[in-house]
């Protein structure tokens, strides 16, 4: 492997280092780009999230400290102390001209995955660039290393690849250093995933492993935020030899900030870290919390970000290794990126935030965490002060279209006027439209098999870009998170397709409860475009008997089955003129 300074030197030194400067490494090439959509359509995990943070720390001059390292693929032995054969011989092979025919199928398949010619070759690299920093920080070549890698790792399973991930890059990293490398002394790694979402496939390969501290602080709305089910609960702690080494901390919604995780760092992380004292730390990167994130709804800061890395440098004499997960916002990955670089290069004190508290759900997931913790851990045994976690967030409401969730503050019952503003300028132009009985001439269900033939784009928000949330209303049956379970289209073949889009809408979410789904509420779009908004939403192809029975789940549980509730008439009538009329479903003004 060949090593370079920023400036292209092949003498495996840093230049410019100041004597508080460290030893870091970097990793990025643009070969891992080559994954992309098969269609050119946007989506969030796209090329771009890796190009604008190299180009960031560029204009920074931040690879000319630092020694840069080359990408190169790993080996199938190392990617099978996590993978499967199986498994790693889909991804080897899927690239390939064999898999042209049916790769849209395999990827329709699998829960947010695509896949194109360059997936096997951007895949191999991630992996293999992760191993590669982790080898040299863990030999000591290194103080620590980011490793600018796509498509990301966590969520991937032993057989599964899933939620935009093919290899599961942090795990095979850390299973390299503990089974292949043994003369490196690596008997115990520490694993935190900062990701906005739980890092199931992480915590499923060290779910029976000591050597392995797998910490993950996420969102996760009692299972109803992805990957949508308990296993990112607090409950979740490992088992038989691995009882007490997989620590879950689970936001109970959205808009947690810098105030929040600091108050995780300090009263759960950095105490059991201290008393597990790790050889090295693995940090799952995922930038998909911060301010301006589309997909996360929290707002941590780049600075906030810093002062979480800083506080883990003082364990295991600073030898991380950072690898990227997700991150969707493109400003925010690259100042995030570049906040995080500048900690690992300039040992010096960073100041806690003082000027922010933590929401009342902060303190109460705390808690938890540590009473069920405790039998493991015993430095979260006490109590903490009431002074402390009578310390509430002020009410703070965050008009931007990244916040995908505009929720009051709990420890307040004041809501704010601002946001009842918001909400009544999108819903009032919907209560004013016409309403009117719509339903076309077809007046038997022999309608089903003229709509069967015709496919449409049903375009998703919200739950629905879930995929097996979805499919419950294709294949009928109850996910994790849902009160009541679908019945299903009469046509349970899976969607032909799935791609992701950007639209220039504003999303909202409104209620808290919904009859099928339970907690959670509803999402809607803004029906006026603006270019300033952006909303991703998850398309899926299927046939226009299908997307009846869709509507019909999710709205009109008693309408009349012998006409269908939008038909072809319909569909002219939105290709020739853009809107339709629809009859109000009267449940509730809400619905979807």
């Amino acid at each position: 492997m060949e090593v370079t300074s920023g400036e292209g030197k092949s003498n495996g030194n840093c230049v410019n280092k100041s004597k508080h400067e460290r030893r870091v490494g970097l990793i990025y090439d643009q070969r891992m780009c080559k994954h992309r959509t098969p269609y050119g359509d946007d989506h969030p995990e796209k090329p771009d999230r890796i190009t604008v943070i190299w180009n960031r720390l560029e204009l920074a001059g931040i690879p000319q400290r630092c020694v840069v390292l080359h990408a190169k693929e790993t080996e199938d032995k190392y990617l099978c102390g996590v993978h499967s054969k199986n498994h790693v011989n889909l991804i080897r092979n899927i690239s390939s001209k064999q898999y042209d025919s049916r790769r849209n199928r395999v990827a329709s398949k699998l829960n947010s995955i695509y896949l194109n010619e360059g997936s096997s070759e951007s895949a191999y690299l991630a992996a293999g660039s992760v191993i590669e920093v982790a080898e040299r920080v863990a030999k000591g070549e290194l103080n620590s290393a980011f490793a600018i890698v796509r498509p990301p790792g966590h969520h991937a399973e032993y057989d599964e690849a899933m939620g935009f991930c093919l290899f599961n890059n942090i795990a095979i990293a850390a299973s390299f250093l503990l089974d292949q490398r043994p003369e490196l002394g690596i008997k115990k790694i520490l694993i935190v995933d900062w990701d906005v979402h739980h890092g199931n496939g992480t915590q499923k390969t060290f779910w029976k492993d000591p050597r392995v501290l797998f910490f993950s602080v996420h969102r996760h709305e009692f299972g109803s935020f992805y990957p949508a089910n308990d296993d990112g609960f607090y409950t979740m702690v490992g088992e038989g030899p691995g009882a007490g080494y997989n620590i879950n901390v689970p936001w109970e919604n959205g808009r947690c900030g810098d105030a929040d995780y600091l108050a995780v760092w300090d009263h759960i992380l950095v105490p059991v870290a201290k008393e597990f004292n790790p050889d090295i730390i693995l940090i799952s990167a995922g930038f998909d919390a911060a301010v301006g994130d589309p997909l996360g709804g929290c707002r941590v800061t780049p600075y906030g970000y810093s002062v979480l890395l800083k506080k883990l440098m003082d364990f295991a004499q600073g030898r991380i290794v950072l690898a990227l997960e997700g991150g969707y916002n493109l400003d925010s990955i690259a100042n995030s990126a570049l906040a995080c670089m500048e900690v690992l290069l300039e040992d010096k004190p960073i100041s806690d935030l003082t000027d922010a508290y933590p929401f009342e759900s902060t303190w109460r997931v705390i808690q938890a965490v540590r009473k069920k913790l405790s039998a493991f851990w015993p430095t979260l045994s006490d109590e903490l002060p009431t002074t402390l976690t009578n310390q509430k967030a002020p009410p703070h409401v965050l008009l931007s279209s990244s916040e995908s969730e505009d929720e009051v503050d709990e420890a307040s019952e004041i809501i704010s006027k601002d946001l009842v503003q918001a909400i009544e300028d999108v819903v009032e132009p919907l209560l004013k439209l016409k309403i009117e009985d719509y339903h076309g001439q077809v007046t038997s269900a022999s309608w089903r098999s003229k709509l069967t033939k015709t496919e449409i784009w049903y375009a998703s928000f919200g739950s629905n870009m879930w995929k097996s949330r979805f499919f419950c209303y294709i294949e009928g049956g109850q996910v994790i998170g849902m009160k009541k379970p679908c019945s299903g289209s009469m046509d349970r073949n899976p969607p032909k397709e799935t791609r992701w889009k950007t639209f220039p809408h504003r999303l909202f979410f409104g209620r808290d409860f919904t009859q099928t789904w339970g907690p959670g509420g509803v999402a809607f779009l803004d029906p006026l475009s603006n270019n300033e908004e952006k909303a991703y939403m998850c398309l899926y192809k299927i046939t226009l008997e299908q997307f009846n029975d869709v509507l019909l789940q999710e709205n009109d549980r008693d309408h009349d089955m012998n006409c269908p509730l939008f038909d072809l008439n319909a569909l002219d009538s939105i290709a020739n003129e853009g809107s339709l009329i629809v009859e109000a479903v009267k449940v509730s003004t809400l619905c979807n």
